[in-house]
């Protein structure tokens, strides 16, 4: 057996359970900062360790895991992410007084977590990545023990994230139970011959229990709430990681051993995609908190990440990556704007906060701004790319209403984001508010946010592109 596949995992274990939890022993004032920047080398070795090691090896633990083109192109955007929200972290944590090491430990493992869940080749494996990334997220979204907001959002997580948790096992259950194998070749392999109903009944409960952690709708009730009540920084990371690990595992498990039953998970796909939209598009318009509005702005998001997973194709994959890496991007500059505001009363969390930002800090409203427009999908930004390549395969398949529906859904949602962008340019400027002193009168984090922005574009350029559809043909053989 070999542990090159693994090897990635391996980083972040040994450094998130020696490194940092030995120097979180010492006495040090720069403990946070030390363990913050083992966190983030971590998290980069992890991102790209699969790019440098041989890429023929691909499975271990018996098959167990596997580390193809799919898994590393996944676990490379999880790596950055992880690695950006560490980062952006620092400033909140320390205004808020919460800059405890332990931040970084519970985000290196909740990043593990996912890291295993987009490897997993069989049910157990799928299990132990999916309550690793969990435990570690329940704990990050309380993270402020002295709120109140924090706890409730972090109860509330762990309480509905364990009922999806048995969701899934009972979905898993039943599969094996049919099937009598755990490993996807051999759940594909019991498709192809006489099964019965329970093997359907296993896919549907495990979709479900897969679907709440993307807060598909109708099992999106957790996702504003914990958003709201969650420290900004975690609120930021939620949106994007988490996310691009469950819908990456989502594809892998439809895909790989449920290929065979296309017609059957692409109505549901289809039925949770639409709901995603509505309930996305239409609960955002009325909230009045940053926060709350991302949460549902994020639903939508999964309901067009899901849009071309329908259409039961490479492109369908590949359409579903390059949607996906746009708005976790996108998504780590609209907080990273966020956490750079401040108002008297401390962090700015009401949409009317935002009133006059041009008036106090112009570079920070265009950013903003650029982060709002893509989000819509206004072209040539990378928010509407990300569309072309998401609704192109679900059109070439054939599925129009689902299209025109997501189509309907970023109308209805761009009135939210451009009420965001008149408040910014067009209202008095609000007199509580203030920038962040260290970007008040600098463009040095401005400049660092609309790169990280303009980042994306190589992956809409023919070598992303390439390195995606790569990912992608992996789950096709």
């Amino acid at each position: 057996m070999t542990l090159q596949p693994v090897l990635g995992e391996i980083i972040l274990a040994i450094t998130a359970s020696q490194f940092m939890l030995l120097t979180g022993l010492s006495k040090s004032k720069k403990r946070p900062d030390l363990i913050r920047l083992m966190a983030v080398v971590g998290l980069l070795a992890f991102a790209f360790v699969g790019f440098v090691t041989d890429r023929n090896v691909t499975e271990t633990f018996g098959g167990a895991f596997i580390n193809d083109d799919f898994a590393r192109y996944v676990k490379l955007i999880i790596g950055l992410a992880g690695a950006a929200a560490i980062v952006l972290s620092r400033n909140y944590l320390r205004s808020e007084r919460l800059d405890q090491y332990e931040f970084s430990v519970l985000l290196v493992y909740a990043v593990l977590g996912m890291g295993i869940m987009v490897s997993s080749n069989d049910l157990l494996t799928l299990y132990i990545g999916v309550e690793m990334q969990a435990l570690a997220l329940y704990v990050l979204a309380a993270f402020n023990r002295d709120s109140l907001r924090a706890s409730e959002a972090g109860l509330k997580y762990f309480v509905l994230g364990a009922l999806s948790s048995g969701i899934l096992l009972y979905g898993a259950s039943l599969i094996y139970g049919y099937s009598g194998s755990l490993r996807f070749d051999g759940i594909a392999l019991a498709l192809q011959g006489d099964y019965g109903p329970g093997l359907v009944g296993g896919m549907i409960f495990l979709l479900c229990g897969l679907a709440f952690k993307i807060s598909a709708a109708p099992f999106h009730m957790w996702t504003p709430d914990v958003y709201e009540g969650a420290p900004t920084p975690v609120t930021g990371f939620f949106a994007g990681a988490p996310k691009l690990a469950a819908i990456a595992l989502i594809a892998r498990v439809l895909y790989e051993p449920f290929g065979d039953l296309a017609e059957g998970w692409t109505l549901a796909l289809m039925v949770f995609a639409g709901l995603s939209m509505v309930v996305g598009a239409l609960g955002g318009l009325m909230q009045t908190n940053i926060k709350r509005l991302m949460a549902y702005s994020s639903i939508t998001n999964m309901g067009y990440a899901l849009v071309p997973l329908t259409a039961g194709t490479l492109a369908g994959v590949a359409g579903m990556l390059t949607f996906m890496t746009i708005y976790v991007v996108t998504v780590i500059g609209v907080f990273a704007c966020i956490l750079q505001m401040r108002i008297r009363n401390g962090i700015v969390e009401q949409i009317s906060d935002l009133s006059g930002l041009a008036e106090t800090n112009k570079g920070l409203a265009i950013t903003l701004t650029v982060m709002m427009v893509s989000l819509i999908g206004i072209p040539p930004f990378a928010g509407f790319w990300g569309k072309w390549f998401a609704f192109g395969p679900a059109i070439g398949a054939g599925h129009y209403f689902i299209v025109v529906l997501a189509l309907v859904a970023s109308v209805v949602g761009a009135f939210y984001y451009l009420r965001i962008i008149r408040l910014m340019w067009f209202a008095e400027a609000n007199e509580g508010f203030v920038a962040a002193p260290r970007i008040e009168r600098s463009f040095s984090l401005v400049s660092a946010v609309l790169l990280l922005a303009m980042g994306i574009l190589p992956f809409i350029t023919y070598p992303g592109l390439n390195l995606i559809r790569d990912a992608a043909s992996s789950l096709f053989g």
